[in-house]
């Protein structure tokens, strides 16, 4: 009887221990996870991402590719408007490549340790083993984490959400969301894989930029033998459009030494508009690409030296087109509107759109600009701040617009149609804008820059807070939207 008694005990002991080993604690997941971290030499993965920090959510394919020691390649492709944008680090530095404009722009950064990202695997086990306070539980086959999100140039996002394999540990499952527990940031992983076999030359930039250019030719190249339904009424636009900017081109001219001759304007030099975007047409109001883009490098003025918006000086003095009148928290779509159809954030700089009428406009401002675009205006304006005056710029072999505010806060806007690639050599930090990325550099006077819809944006301040500077950048997407 005492025998048995001892069995059973030896039996009872055994099957407790074996239950305790299943399960494990929060404790001991953050151990694996430094584990797996220790070992770690690459990984790829591919998810879909849906950004709620606009007016309407912005869907993109994440594909993310990682080899040790610092080796990193992210491609984020929206597929609704065809654009993608791939960030690479390698031995050259840091890049943010826009393939479909040629463009990339280079900066020394310490990028990602300096600042985490939702689609990177050591950014993601960072903000579990930091947060000491972290919140564990088990979904299904998931352990789920819940800590701070920890995203310097993202001041919205407060707590993430991670789901991880509880097999290998792999991310799953990303919700990042603010203070008010509102989900900005939903990243769902279809395929992660640890050991991923993976080339240097992968992370190369030309190779980057010239695999995109392949994949281009072969979207919209005809089948062998076959010829495009469309081949002659496009050669017949083409036609039509030479034929335009060319008149555009004369008339612009003319327009230029008129006013150079009343000694208000020097005259404009440089062609009007030619060639088209690597085969891609703009929006129908949008801008009209100049110039055909190329691999070369063309200097950067602001980039370069340092300079900002509010230090370049405008092609013509009387060339201001308004002294906004809005002021105070977020403006309406059209109230910061200087020119254009009233209620919307574009001004027609160079379409047909009268400027408007504001207190304090300057009526002389010119009807039509060689910058080939329509101007987009933020549509959010921080408290105390009001639009001084709009005015076209040189900038580098393109002309540019720029828009000045005063206030509480002082900073400037340029936009451009850069006709080719930029390549700038700088101390940068990566910022998400949500609807693209863009790089952030200085440190007095701070300069960030983004390209969205075929248009480069700089917005360069010296006294304007880091939040209230990406809340004004991401005003733009919502504009550019309308």
């Amino acid at each position: 009887m005492r025998r048995v008694t001892w069995i059973l005990a030896i039996v009872m002991s055994a099957a407790l221990l074996l239950a305790g080993c299943g399960k494990k604690d929060a404790g001991t997941v953050v151990k694996d996870l430094d584990h797996v971290m220790g070992k770690l030499d690459s990984y790829q993965g591919t998810g879909r991402m849906v950004l709620q920090t606009g007016q309407e959510p912005q869907e993109y394919q994440v594909e993310v590719w990682y080899q040790e020691p610092h080796y990193y390649r992210i491609s984020l492709t929206n597929e609704k408007k065809d654009i993608t944008q791939v960030v690479l680090r390698n031995d050259d530095g840091v890049f943010v490549l826009t393939p479909h404009l040629h463009k990339s722009f280079r900066f020394q950064s310490d990028w990602p340790e300096n600042q985490g990202q939702v689609y990177l695997y050591q950014s993601l086990v960072q903000s579990i083993m930091l947060d000491n306070d972290r919140q564990f539980t088990k979904d299904g086959s998931s352990y789920v984490f819940d800590v701070l999100a920890n995203y310097p140039n993202s001041g919205q996002m407060a707590r993430q959400k991670i789901w991880l394999d509880q097999k290998s540990l792999a991310p799953q499952k990303v919700e990042v969301a603010d203070a008010s527990s509102k989900v900005l940031v939903k990243l769902d992983f279809t395929q992660f894989e640890f050991g991923k076999k993976l080339e240097k030359d992968n992370f190369d930039m030309q190779r980057n930029m010239t695999s995109w250019d392949l994949k281009s030719l072969d979207k919209t190249a005809p089948a062998s033998g076959e010829v495009s339904k469309d081949a002659g009424s496009t050669a017949a636009a083409g036609k039509e459009t030479s034929g335009a900017a060319a008149t555009g081109s004369k008339d612009a001219a003319a327009q230029g030494a008129a006013s150079a001759a009343d000694g208000k304007q020097p005259a404009a030099s440089g062609p009007a508009a030619a060639g088209t975007d690597s085969g891609k047409q703009a929006a129908a109001g949008e801008w009209a690409a100049t110039g055909a883009t190329t691999g070369t490098s063309a200097k950067t003025p602001a980039a370069e030296s340092g300079q900002t918006g509010a230090d370049m000086k405008p092609a013509a003095s009387g060339s201001a087109a308004a002294t906004g009148a809005a002021s105070g928290g977020k403006a309406a779509a059209g109230d910061t509107a200087a020119a254009g159809t009233a209620g919307s954030g574009k001004t027609a700089v160079g379409g047909t759109a009268p400027a408007a009428t504001l207190p304090g406009a300057d009526q002389k401002a010119p009807g039509s600009t060689a910058a080939g675009f329509g101007l987009i205006e933020p549509s959010y304006l921080p408290k105390g701040v009001a639009q001084q005056d709009i005015s076209q710029i040189p900038l580098g072999e393109n002309t540019a617009i720029m828009v000045r505010y005063k206030g509480t806060y002082n900073y400037t806007l340029i936009e451009t149609a850069p006709q080719s690639q930029t390549v700038s050599i700088l101390p940068g930090d990566i910022v998400d804008l949500g609807y693209t990325l863009g790089v952030i550099t200085g440190d007095e006077k701070k300069t960030l820059t983004w390209t969205y819809d075929g248009i480069e944006f700089r917005l360069s301040t010296g006294d304007l807070p880091h939040d209230e500077l990406v809340k004004v950048a991401q005003s733009v997407a919502e504009e550019a939207g309308k």
